[in-house]
């Protein structure tokens, strides 16, 4: 971490993570931006995050009042943060519409939903970044330093970077913007702050992999973050000696498909440093990698399973085979793992009485593998956590056409699983609101006409907003669209070709199953429409 330095001759730059400290204290992209930009001798860069227990919002390091801040850069990783932002903004006394803002301060805002979607918030922003950090975002930040630091105007810092590459600056950039990647993860994404705050409790976070070949079909990530990067593990080496932390969390989407996996885990283990691992696949886990990970201390495994049924785990191209959860329960058993988590979403298009009756013969199978790998112990897997969310179709995934449920198909979908896995000893159900589900929908593929609804949330709750506005929003997320929709995103240009995706969505309907994406490199395949990737970070 930089050091703290005084506001004289540098422009003064609040990074703000609109949620609570434990939240960005475990969120690498948030973090990203921190380190990149605090090493920057004509930036004063500080953290500010929501407190509740503050009228004011003001920075972590110094208590700054945030609206002393002529740039303030915000993290958008979930449209939930939409609200957030505004009640920050409008507590620092800044005006939430950038059209009320002539002058400083700057409100820019990136992250995951700038990738997406983030066309409701668009009216309270000055400007948008659409790219990973490291894909040049210095560059962008330093333009504004300079104009800045030379008294220039607001304006003046907007007409420089306007045209910037990943910029997207309301009414002044070129449209479609296109999105900026960086070539390689060198550094990958690592923890800046290692805090007991964190939701993750004194854990160093790795980056070990950035975006998926698999082709699931409502995963933003698969899309957004094409070409899928791997680390090098002697960078990741270098990092943990350099922080020599307690624990090592490994991030990615697709953790098991990084070669130097095993190896990695071994390292760590032989230079005692306990690690934990995010959401793998069962195909990753040999016998061998999981008696591994049981003598090293962890006692939990997640895997995402998705859909209820091997017809709706083929349409939305899960490319799962059950038989690999079974080989994993039993081996999980037999070496007295504590808890087996697994992810399960509910709402998929064409979802009935056969996937339910399907996921309640799979349920059995779990139970019977579990019993099989406990053999004749008095105890083996301990517990089977089922966490079931709904289906939110995304902005570039195939299903960005689709439908979500209508509230009664969600709720009958969630009480179907909930019923099916109380019949089972050892197994326990968790499940998500249906109405929060909505919410987040309409916001997904809203464009600038939901930010009045933003305000009002912002100022009277969702509950508020939900009374007024509840059957709009339930119209909206329950229609599909056509093939010719004006979609709003289509103002950035991520890489992904519409008619790819369409075409994956008529795959879904068909559930017809697509191969993962190959070894070679994205300007050789071309089959989604990515381009080659050239940009690297410094």
């Amino acid at each position: 971490m930089a050091a703290r330095r005084s506001w004289g001759g540098r422009l003064p730059v609040a990074v703000v993570f609109p949620e609570t400290p434990d939240a960005a204290l475990s969120t690498l992209g948030w973090q990203v931006v921190y380190r990149l930009l605090a090493a920057e001798d004509l930036l004063c860069v500080e953290p500010v995050f929501v407190d509740p227990a503050s009228p004011r919002p003001k920075s972590a390091h110094t208590r700054t009042d945030l609206g002393r801040f002529p740039l303030v850069l915000v993290s958008l990783n979930f449209e939930g943060d939409y609200v957030a932002l505004l009640q920050l903004l409008a507590g620092a006394g800044i005006s939430v519409r950038a059209a009320h803002r002539p002058d400083w301060p700057l409100v820019f805002g990136g992250g995951p939903v700038a990738f997406l979607n983030p066309f409701p918030i668009l009216p309270a922003m000055d400007a948008l970044w659409c790219g990973e950090a490291e894909a040049g975002f210095v560059d962008v930040v330093m333009a504004i330093a300079r104009t800045w630091i030379a008294g220039e105007s607001k304006t003046k810092a907007l007409e420089a970077i306007a045209e910037h590459p990943g910029c997207l600056v309301p009414g002044r950039s070129s449209l479609p913007v296109k999105r900026q990647l960086a070539s390689t993860l060198d550094p990958p994404a690592h923890s800046v702050f290692i805090s007991p705050q964190a939701r993750f409790a004194d854990m160093f976070l790795l980056e070990v992999n950035r975006g998926c070949p698999y082709g699931c079909r409502f995963c933003a990530a698969g899309s957004i973050y094409r070409p899928a990067r791997q680390a090098s593990m002697p960078v990741l080496q270098e990092l943990v000696e350099a922080s020599s932390p307690r624990k090592v969390g490994l991030v990615g989407t697709a953790l098991t498909d990084w070669s130097d996996l095993f190896s990695f885990l071994r390292w760590l283990h032989a230079r005692h440093t306990a690690f934990s691992l995010s959401s793998v696949r069962a195909d990753g886990l040999s016998d061998e990698f999981l008696a591994f990970l049981r003598h090293a201390g962890v006692r939990t495994v997640t895997l995402a399973v998705e859909g209820a049924s091997p017809r709706l785990r083929a349409a939305m191209n899960k490319n799962l085979d059950e038989e690999d959860v079974l080989r994993v329960v039993m081996a999980m058993s037999r070496l007295r793992f504590a808890t087996l988590k697994l992810y399960l979403i509910v709402g998929w298009p064409s979802e009935g009485d056969e996937d339910w009756r399907a996921l309640e013969e799979f349920c059995e199978r779990l139970q019977e593998a579990r019993r099989m790998g406990q053999g004749q112990r008095a105890r083996g897997l301990e517990l089977i956590h089922i966490s079931a969310s709904i289906l939110v179709p995304k902005p570039w995934t195939p299903l960005q056409w689709a439908p979500m449920a209508s509230m009664a198909v969600a709720e009958a979908g969630m009480a179907r699983v909930r019923a099916i896995v109380a019949r089972q000893r050892g197994m326990r159900f968790s499940g998500e609101h249906p109405r929060e589900a909505v919410i987040q929908g309409y916001l997904a593929r809203a464009d600038e006409t939901a930010f009045t609804l933003l305000l009002e949330a912002a100022q009277e709750g969702w509950g508020a907003v939900w009374r007024r506005h509840g059957a709009m929003l339930l119209a909206e997320t329950t229609r599909t669209l056509s093939k010719d929709a004006v979609l709003p995103w289509e103002r950035l240009a991520v890489g992904v070709r519409r008619t790819y995706l369409w075409g994956q969505w008529e795959a879904y309907q068909r559930a017809k199953p697509t191969p993962p994406c190959p070894p070679r490199p994205c300007s050789q395949c071309r089959r989604c429409g990515m381009e080659r990737v050239s940009r690297k970070e410094g």
